[in-house]
């Protein structure tokens, strides 16, 4: 018999397949619009990217320095605790406190290796497969996967172009059904950048406290909220560990995404069953960037005021911008981002999408990719583009109204 005879062939139905949940989850949608502007020929000049919510420029010097030293030391090639390092917890617990004028302490708090990990630990903490979450819509689609990837059903809770993308707690509990196990906000949110009025965050924790269901706050970008008023009150009420879960994220405050550092502010009661996933799915968040960050909270905290009113200077120079544009509608705006409502004479978003990235060099994120009932906005993230770059968008947007 021949050696070099090739192997017999085999079906199909002998290949592995992936779990059925991550098989029924959505593909990273950042990747795709990028897929898209391989084919750009850079007729309309350089491409901007405006896909991805990321700093548009390096943390300061001093930072860099201490996150480069710790990178070296024997400290931070160890395991560390659990919930995070002491020096960073009780940091971050003295900045909570002060940003929302209440008494939170360092056994609050639990750092994480980014806020992406921060809700998908939570997920697993507070939800089984076959449970649902209720996530406002549009909602952040990494929220989505994440619930996905565990079986856990996404309630969506429609959020209006006419009340600026607020969630209503009246609409919230007409949905709710007893299979539902938390409610998430996202304020300032992803997408829209609509930032929540404490009242409607209030009412909020007060149906959860109702309904018994967990009440989960995603607050990436509070750092760059107008104005020094605290965001909301749940801190406040003594019972707030008991039903309120709060994440944060150090990525965009800090320009060190790529460090992977975020945090989750809850109850004892939470904690305990929370390093149970933590242990499992992190063991500890980087040494070096806790190290390094727990120091960059307070000596940063002029840098960080001044780089909330970069972005502010962003989102304003986007509005002018799109003012040139009557076509195009502005129907939020805030924190990094702005949801645009299509021309009616334009196709739907998917198809503008591919068409900007393509043929215009204007990379950004359709509507569709952040669920349903978003067939007519695009997402564009500001926070990396200077103001010549947010200048030139409207010229890139002009053929796209009518294709």
């Amino acid at each position: 018999m021949p050696t070099d005879a090739p192997p017999p062939a085999r079906p199909d139905t002998l290949l592995p397949p992936p779990a059925a949940t991550v098989a029924a989850t959505d593909a990273p949608p950042i990747p795709a619009a990028r897929a898209w502007a391989a084919r750009y020929d850079g007729r309309a000049g350089p491409a901007i990217d405006m896909t991805q919510a990321v700093p548009g420029y390096p943390p300061p010097p001093a930072l860099l320095a201490r996150l480069a030293e710790a990178a070296g030391s024997r400290a931070a090639s160890g395991y560390g605790p659990i919930l995070g390092d002491g020096v960073l917890r009780e940091a971050l617990a003295a900045d909570i406190a002060t940003t929302y004028e209440a008494a939170i302490g360092p056994g609050d708090v639990a750092i994480t290796a980014g806020c992406n990990l921060a809700f998908a630990m939570t997920m697993a903490t507070i939800a089984a497969p076959g449970d649902a979450v209720m996530l406002p819509a549009p909602w952040y689609f990494n929220h989505r996967m994440a619930l996905s990837l565990r079986g856990v059903a996404a309630v969506p809770l429609p959020c209006l172009a006419e009340d600026g993308f607020i969630p209503d707690p009246d609409r919230a509990a007409a949905l709710l059904h007893p299979g539902v196990r938390a409610i998430v906000l996202v304020t300032p949110n992803n997408p829209t950048g609509a930032v929540y009025p404490p009242e409607t965050i209030a009412r909020f924790a007060a149906l959860a406290r109702a309904r018994g269901l967990w009440l989960v706050v995603d607050e990436t970008y509070r750092d760059f909220l107008p104005g020094h008023a605290p965001p909301h009150a749940l801190f406040s009420d003594p019972a707030w560990r008991d039903t309120v879960i709060h994440l944060y994220s150090f990525s965009k405050a800090y320009c060190v995404p790529g460090h992977r550092v975020g945090a989750v502010a809850a109850g004892e009661r939470f904690m305990g069953e929370f390093a149970k996933a933590v242990d499992t799915l992190q063991i500890c968040a980087p040494r070096h960037a806790q190290a390094a960050l727990a120091w960059a909270i307070e000596g940063l905290r002029d840098w960080r005021i001044g780089n909330r009113a970069i972005m502010a200077g962003r989102a304003e120079a986007f509005a002018r911008a799109l003012a040139t544009a009557p076509d195009w509608r502005i129907d939020a705006l805030g924190g990094y981002f702005a949801y645009l409502r299509l021309p009616d004479a334009a196709p739907d978003a998917l198809v503008v999408a591919e068409h900007l990235a393509a043929a215009r060099g204007l990379l950004v994120l359709p509507g569709p990719f952040f669920g349903p009932g978003q067939e007519r906005h695009l997402r564009l993230a500001f926070a990396n583009a200077e103001e010549a770059v947010i200048d030139a968008v409207p010229a890139r947007l002009a053929l796209a109204g009518n294709r």
